[in-house]
């Protein structure tokens, strides 16, 4: 055998091998995306998710954590606590009361160390994010349209829509978020990111309008990644530099997070953040103190206290059962101070700015989307909160 014919059939060879890898890797996100929410599984996937899709590491510059003291009396729970816990397969919990730790405990197997998935209490954390940008300019007001800083969206069906329309997830874009439904639009995304494909080419591919832009409320879960879009044109950075850089380097978090991305390694924004839920608690302790680490007196301003009271505003058409401001929730009953951040199975981030009470919770609850089940929630975290007084 000539060299030349040799070599030309080493290529082939590696070639082959390479696709069948290649093919292997993907084919094995493609099945733990279809096994995720499996009831023996889901607890230890959501802890390590970074194992199941591909992701970024954001390792903090400094490892000094801010300071996140113990209170020197656990609180008492609420009658019926423990009932709670144990139906709706709650991982972790974490209260904060004044910035110090009320209560912190783990279930199910999970760790203090473990760096549990958002899912959609991602959403809060980029549109917190946000507000740096609009504050320095990058971004000229949130009235621009999107197609102005994402121009991959121009001829899509968020053309038209103005960045204000989708923080308040008013983009009008139709959207299928049925995660019970194989073909759902949701899991279409899902399919995308297992098998290394492009979530911006997802979004631009979205053609399907249900309302006008700006005329009614409908959750989409791409409205996010719009934003991000948005983020990443007017700064020319990837979220997770971005967001590593101006939010999570000053809050001084306890573990270095990850986010998951698609396969031309941008963040999966909409859900694919992941943190310890004692530095989830410190991301709400942040917003309860008008975008300050440190408390509000003396502490260091990180994002402006401006744009924290304004995104935590019922600003757009109102939400399913709730308010809505910039990528959180508003109890349609609020009391004064409360909103709240949440995720698919049962996460959660509870902040009541009168009573000065974080509650983040993590959890694998395949039941969350039943009937009550969210009221039910937020009563346990009201009755937590009345503890505290």
């Amino acid at each position: 055998m000539s060299r030349r014919l040799y070599a030309a059939l080493l290529v082939v060879v590696v070639a082959i091998g390479g696709g069948w890898a290649l093919l292997h890797e993907e084919l094995s996100r493609l099945v733990a995306v279809n096994t995720l929410f499996d009831p023996d599984r889901i607890v230890g996937n959501f802890s390590n998710m970074d194992a199941l899709f591909h992701s970024v590491p954001m390792p903090a510059p400094v490892h000094v954590p801010s300071p996140l003291p113990r209170a020197p009396v656990r609180t008492a729970m609420p009658a019926g606590f423990a009932t709670w816990v144990a139906t709706r397969n709650v991982t972790s919990v974490v209260i904060l009361h004044r910035g110090a730790v009320a209560f912190e405990e783990y279930y199910l197997g999970t760790r203090p160390d473990d760096l549990r998935v958002s899912w959609s209490l991602g959403k809060s954390f980029l549109a917190t994010l946000f507000g740096l940008s609009v504050t320095n300019g990058e971004i000229a007001s949130v009235d621009d349209p999107v197609t102005y800083y994402a121009p991959d969206l121009i001829g899509s069906a968020y053309d038209g829509a103005t960045i204000r329309n989708v923080l308040d997830m008013a983009s009008g874009v139709d959207f299928d978020e049925d995660y019970g439904d194989f073909w759902s639009d949701i899991n279409k995304m899902g399919r995308v990111i297992a098998l290394g494909g492009s979530l911006d080419d997802f979004t631009a591919a979205i053609d399907a309008r249900r309302a006008d832009p700006g005329s009614a409320f409908h959750y989409v879960s791409m409205d996010t990644h719009a934003l991000a879009m948005v983020l990443r044109g007017a700064t020319g950075r990837r979220i997770p530099e971005l967001m590593n850089d101006r939010l999570f380097a000053p809050m001084r978090l306890e573990a270095d997070p990850y986010f998951l991305t698609d396969g031309a390694g941008n963040a999966f924004v909409l859900g694919g953040l992941n943190l310890t839920t004692r530095d989830y608690a410190r991301f709400g302790q942040l917003v309860l103190d008008g975008g300050r680490v440190g408390g509000r007196v003396g502490g260091t301003q990180v994002v402006p206290e401006a744009w924290i009271d304004e995104m935590l505003a019922a600003s757009g058409p109102q939400g399913r059962g709730s308010g809505y401001g910039y990528q959180w929730w508003i109890p349609r009953d609020a009391r004064p101070g409360e909103v709240f951040a949440r995720g698919v199975y049962g996460q959660y981030i509870w902040i009541d700015r009168s009573a000065d009470v974080v509650i983040a919770i993590t959890a694998a609850d395949t039941g969350y989307g039943g009937r009550g089940v969210h009221r039910t929630n937020l009563e346990m975290m009201r009755s937590v909160v009345e503890e505290l007084r």
